[in-house]
């Protein structure tokens, strides 16, 4: 078997080596590990960095031409995956690889499909209260709209059996991708599990990307997801 750990970048020159370097450290037994890599068209020292890491055994660097978002990084990557799994990976340091043989544990056992890796059910450090804030509405949401309780419907550490997540036919540019994956999850009747996972928040004076509007985006991402008609799965 083998865990696709897919990681969408832009402009994380201070981290992506850092992060590539504790996904390969992580021990996950007979599970083969893959890496793809999606630069999004970084204006820093990130696209040579990545030159660098380019040849090691287990890792594929692709290229946007022009920045598209955190979604399009996602679905440019899910084409290039080979693995039976794939886990979605910051460029930064909030979320620790170490906790991959959690996230795993479940569709390993045969009670998941896909599997969140939740902050609010772990450990959260440093989270800015107006951050945390819009985590928690978020999560709200999702569970209201979709009939189901989710602690952390925008946790990065969303792990699927790739099949599933490519039968999604994902439509996100941005940071949509969370609140999409999640309706699609759910409205598909695919199993869900959660996880309790670590998180090391960094803040915007460090690169934090996301801002209030895609908050906004979000919920309204979960809205259309509830009533859009979705193909038969």
């Amino acid at each position: 078997m083998k865990l696709s750990v897919l990681i969408p970048v832009h402009n994380e020159e201070s981290t992506i080596e850092e992060v590539v370097r504790q996904v390969r450290a992580v021990n996950l037994g007979d599970i083969e590990l893959e890496l793809v890599i999606v630069d999004d068209a970084s204006t820093d020292s990130t696209p040579e960095r990545l030159d660098g890491l380019a040849g090691a055994e287990g890792i594929k660097v692709l290229t946007h031409p022009a920045n598209r978002g955190k979604g399009a990084g996602i679905r440019t990557g899910l084409d290039a995956v080979t693995g039976d799994f794939v886990i979605i990976q910051d460029a930064d340091l909030e979320y620790d690889p170490a906790d991959y043989p959690s996230l795993l544990e479940p569709i390993l056992a045969g009670r998941a499909d896909v599997v969140y890796g939740s902050r609010f059910k772990g450990r959260v450090s440093n989270m800015a209260p107006a951050n945390l804030m819009a985590n928690k509405l978020l999560a709200w949401a999702a569970s209201i709209l979709f009939f189901k309780r989710i602690t952390d419907e925008a946790t990065c550490y969303k792990l699927f059996k790739t099949d599933v997540l490519r039968s999604f036919d994902l439509e996100c540019e941005r940071f949509e991708f969370c609140p999409e994956a999640t309706a699609k999850t759910v409205r598909g009747r695919w199993r869900l599990v959660e996880v309790p996972i670590s998180y090391e928040a960094r803040t915007v004076e460090a690169g934090k990307k996301i801002r209030a509007r895609d908050g906004l985006e979000a919920i309204w991402t979960l809205l259309r997801y509830r009533f859009k008609r979705l193909p038969a799965k």
